[in-house]
């Protein structure tokens, strides 16, 4: 699905992306985790179109899409949810999750809508209520929500869990895990490297720009550098 070779990401001067290399299989949730700065929502950023690579190549069903303009891709099916949700905070729940299908003029829509106030039951609720007014997971739910609202073949989701108390953090983990298991394709940056390993099948792990290691999420999970540096956990 998703094919990232020799990507090349730099703000000025400074590389902050060093030419990684990964990829996303149809059906996959693969996470990308790693410390702050390390470059990887500047990753995400490069491949939704937000910023535009220096170099290297991204493939989504095998076309070229690196540089392409963000609306361009939303309509080639990948969708971003970015870090700190973006909602659209004075318009209400409803007109928020209907932007997400600015590009679309089917007759799918509607029913497209019912599938995510099934999903979210708190966001039908809220519908009429203005998004800047909602919980920080309310917010999240409704980014989410927004997104599927496009249809996407590849979802981002670029630190779903920050600033969400541990009950609203499980709740959106699961989900990702439902919108997994539904077919979507998903890519998943996360600072919470224990729940993120424990939802995804694959992983890749970023320091300072490039990809430091790499395998069965599980596998990692039990890697005494993975569980020192991200988990927390000392190993002897």
């Amino acid at each position: 699905m998703l094919e990232v070779r020799a990507l090349r990401v730099a703000y000025g001067g400074i590389a902050a992306v060093k030419g990684i290399d990964f990829e996303v299989g149809r059906g996959e949730l693969v996470c990308l985790i790693g410390a702050n700065g390390a470059g990887k929502t500047t990753t995400l950023k490069a491949i939704a179109g937000a910023l535009a690579p220096a170099g290297g190549s991204v493939l989504l069903e095998g076309r070229e899409i690196g540089g392409m303009p963000a609306h361009q891709l939303v309509r080639r099916g990948l969708a971003l949810v970015p870090e700190g949700r973006g909602v659209f905070a004075r318009l209400t729940v409803g007109e928020n999750l209907r932007m997400g299908a600015y590009c679309r003029d089917d007759a799918g829509i509607e029913p497209d809508l019912e599938r995510v106030y099934a999903l979210f039951p708190r966001l039908r609720e809220r519908r009429r209520q203005v998004a800047g007014t909602l919980s920080g997971g309310e917010q999240q739910m409704l980014a989410i929500g927004r997104a599927l609202m496009s249809r996407p073949k590849l979802l981002l989701l670029d630190e779903p869990s920050m600033g969400l108390a541990p009950i609203a953090a499980q709740a959106v983990f699961a989900t990702i895990r439902g919108i997994a298991a539904d077919g979507v394709t998903v890519l998943l940056v996360e600072q919470n490297a224990r729940a993120a390993l424990e939802l995804a099948r694959r992983a890749y792990v970023m320091e300072s720009g490039s990809i430091a290691l790499a395998g069965e999420a599980r596998a990692l999970l039990g890697d005494p550098k993975v569980r020192e540096a991200y988990l927390g956990e000392t190993t002897s």
